[in-house]
């Protein structure tokens, strides 16, 4: 396994270059296209015409919830909570958000100290034509678990966020979420309420864009990674084998596997979270051809143990997911990965990345480098000089590695 350091990921990213908003048009976004080592510059409105022929682009179609809650105690102190990953009545996000009267849900909470296991905060909510008191309770100070209960018998706890929670945005844009937000940090295909993070790549994907590359006879697929807050984690261990890779949900259909199959050599990743969740698939293959625990969940450092054993072929491993679902007459198939994906990986899926420019040695940003090799450095250099927006609401690349 590879020794890196994380400082050879570094690059300088002024204040200045982050944005804070999106453009008034999706697909007006500038796109650098980095193809076999050349770079050259366009308008995301030009995707369509540096598409490979006959390719598969799977999307992410995960939907981000307004995951944060505030609350303010008698004292007038605020307790801000955002919600990350279910608990009860299910670990399953579908049936959580399904449900009424009372949840719980590990959380990120700001003003921690500030809030004591005896206190329980509460917030009046308007739903339609009826006000709903939304209490909460610190059930695990350690765990950040949180209990949240209302008393109706057909507002679910989705109709609680949607009426009550905030955009989540990233920390790093420094302002509160605007009514736009609502829309604009969201991909247009967006389908699966569960994400905390938008997966920033389909931000500049427009319904005519989608129309366009189905008219070039291109193959659009959709799968589903619920990005959870540990995306922006920073890297703060030397070693970066001991980061705490984030656990994410994914939903994967049976046809899902069928497009990849036929698809093998063309796949073109929209976002690294398309990307995480291909590789994934394989990896659970891998699992099954040997005989490990049939549950679809990739450890962070499951691709990088097997040395320099002989990989079965994609097309093998993806069979024996396909077989696997057959055999349990499934259509679709739940699991979670935490696969960390870092220099040294050898990518098995994915032969295109459509994806935004990251921070600077964080775990994307690594992925990135995995991808394309030491050019990542020059097509970042390429971005800066040209003036291109970054992070989540900034502009976009295609990349194609060096063969």
């Amino acid at each position: 396994m590879t020794n890196l350091d994380l400082k050879n990921y570094v690059y300088v990213l002024p204040e200045s270059r982050i944005a804070r908003f999106p453009l008034k048009e999706r697909s007006q976004s500038k796109l650098l296209y980095y193809n076999g080592g050349k770079i050259s510059h366009h308008i995301f409105s030009d995707i369509c015409s540096l598409i490979p022929p006959d390719s598969l682009l799977v999307f992410n179609e995960t939907k981000v919830i307004p995951a944060r809650l505030n609350f303010k105690k008698d004292t007038g102190a605020v307790i801000e909570i955002m919600i990350l990953n279910p608990v009860a009545p299910s670990g399953d996000i579908n049936i959580t958000m399904s449900a009424t009267g009372r949840v719980t849900w590990k959380c990120m909470i700001r003003n921690l100290r500030k809030w004591s296991h005896d206190t329980i905060l509460h917030s009046v909510i308007s739903l339609e034509k009826e006000d709903v008191q939304l209490s909460a309770r610190l059930m695990d100070s350690e765990k950040k678990h949180v209990e949240f209960t209302w008393r109706s018998d057909h507002h679910t706890f989705s109709d609680i966020l949607n009426f009550s929670g905030k955009v989540p945005l990233p920390p790093y844009l420094k302002r509160e979420p605007v009514p736009m937000d609502r829309k604009r940090y969201q991909t247009i295909y967006s389908k699966n309420d569960g994400a905390v993070a938008a997966p920033t790549a389909g931000l500049h994907f427009t319904k005519k864009i989608l129309q366009e590359i189905t008219d070039k006879n291109h193959l659009t697929d959709f799968i589903t990674l619920h990005v959870s807050a540990g995306t922006f984690r920073p890297i703060q261990v030397e070693d970066i084998k001991k980061h705490d890779m984030h656990r994410e949900s994914i939903i994967l259909n049976r046809s899902n596997v069928i497009n990849l199959i036929n698809k093998i050599g063309k796949t073109i990743a929209i976002g690294t979270t398309s990307m995480r969740t291909l590789e994934s698939i394989y990896w659970f293959g891998v699992k099954l051809l040997h005989q490990k625990e049939d549950r679809l969940f990739i450890e962070k450092l499951y691709p990088y143990e097997h040395g320099s054993k002989k990989m079965p072929s994609l097309k093998v491993a993806l069979q024996a997911v396909l077989d696997y679902m057959d055999q349990r007459e499934l259509d679709q198939l739940h699991g979670e990965t935490e696969i960390f994906i870092f220099p040294g990986y050898s990518f098995k899926v994915c032969n295109g990345l459509i994806t935004n420019y990251h921070i600077p040695a964080s775990t994307l940003m690594l992925l990135v480098a995995a991808f394309v090799g030491e050019d990542w450095r020059k097509i970042y250099d390429a971005a800066l000089s040209e003036d291109y927006r970054f992070l989540s609401y900034g502009d976009s690349s295609f990349l194609i590695p060096r063969n």
